[in-house]
C-alpha cells in the first residue's frame, strides 16, 4: 500500500469573507426571488398600476385634456412608489418582526449589503413593472422616440432607489402594524397629490409641489418623455434619496 504525504498546511482551514460584490449579488437574487413571488406585492406593484392606466386612457377622471403622455409617467411614478416605498417598507417591517432580518444579520452580512441588496432588487422588478406598463401604453396608442425612453428610464430608476430608501427607513425603524398603516396612508397621500396636480395644472413646472416626492417623480418622468433633462426634479429626487438613504443606514434595525 503505497503512502502518500500532502505539504503541511495542504488541508489546514482558511475562512475568508465573501467579497461585498458577492454578498450583495446574493441578496439581490433573494429579494427578487421573494418579490416575484408575493402575490399582494404583484398585486400593487403591476395590478393597481394596470388599472390606473388603462381607466384614465378610457374614462377621463383625470381631466380630458389629460393624455397617455402625462397619464404614463404619473403611473410608471405609481408603479415606483408601490414596489420601492410601501411593498418594501411592510416586507421589511413583517421580516423584522418574524427574526428574519435578524438571522440575516447575525449571518455576518453587513447592514450596507442588506440595503444596497434590497434596493437593487426593486430595481430589477421596476424595470419588469416598466416594460409591462409600456408594452400596454403602446397598445393603447403612445409613442416615444428611443431617447425619449432612455432618459425617462434613468429618472424612473433613479426614482425608484428614492423610494427604496425611503421604504428601509420606515420599515426597518418601526413596528409592522405602525409600517402597515402608516405606509398605504403615505401612499394614498402620495398618490393623491400627484393625482391632484395632474388633473388641476399637469405634470412639469410644478413650482412648489415639485418638493413633494411623488409630484418630482412623475414631473421628471413626463419631461423626460418630451425629450427634456428634468434637473430640478432630478435633484430633488437625488436629495430626497440620500437624505432616506444616510437615515436608514445609521438607524436601521435588524429587530
Amino acid at each position: 500500500m503505497t503512502a502518500h504525504s500532502f505539504p503541511a498546511g495542504t488541508f489546514s482551514p482558511a475562512p475568508l469573507p465573501a467579497s461585498f460584490l458577492r454578498i450583495v449579488g446574493a441578496q439581490t437574487r433573494m429579494e427578487t426571488s421573494l418579490i416575484l413571488r408575493h402575490g399582494e406585492q404583484l398585486l400593487l406593484n403591476i395590478v393597481v398600476p394596470l388599472a390606473i392606466l388603462v381607466g384614465a386612457a378610457f374614462v377621463p377622471f383625470l381631466g380630458e385634456e389629460r393624455g397617455l403622455d402625462e397619464i404614463f409617467p404619473m403611473v410608471l411614478a405609481v408603479a415606483a412608489m408601490g414596489s420601492g416605498f410601501t411593498g418594501q417598507a411592510i416586507a421589511v417591517a413583517f421580516d423584522r418582526r418574524y427574526g428574519a432580518l435578524k438571522r440575516a444579520g447575525a449571518s455576518g452580512v453587513p447592514r450596507t449589503a442588506i440595503i444596497v441588496g434590497k434596493i437593487t432588487a426593486i430595481v430589477i422588478v421596476t424595470l419588469i413593472q416598466a416594460i409591462v406598463l409600456a408594452i400596454t401604453a403602446g397598445i393603447l396608442g403612445f409613442r416615444a422616440s428611443f431617447a425619449e425612453i432612455l432618459l425617462t428610464l434613468v429618472v424612473l430608476l433613479l426614482s425608484t432607489a428614492s423610494f427604496t430608501a425611503f421604504g428601509l427607513l420606515l420599515g426597518g425603524t418601526l413596528a409592522a402594524e405602525k409600517v402597515l398603516g402608516l405606509g398605504n396612508f403615505l401612499w394614498l397621500v402620495l398618490l393623491g397629490v400627484v393625482g391632484w396636480v395632474l388633473y388641476a395644472q399637469g405634470l412639469g413646472s410644478n413650482g412648489l409641489w415639485t418638493l413633494v416626492p411623488s409630484v418630482a417623480v412623475a414631473s421628471g418622468l413626463a419631461e423626460g418623455l418630451r425629450g427634456i433633462i428634468p434637473i430640478t426634479e432630478l435633484l430633488i429626487i437625488i436629495a430626497w434619496g440620500l437624505a432616506a438613504a444616510g437615515l436608514a443606514i445609521k438607524k436601521f434595525r435588524f429587530s
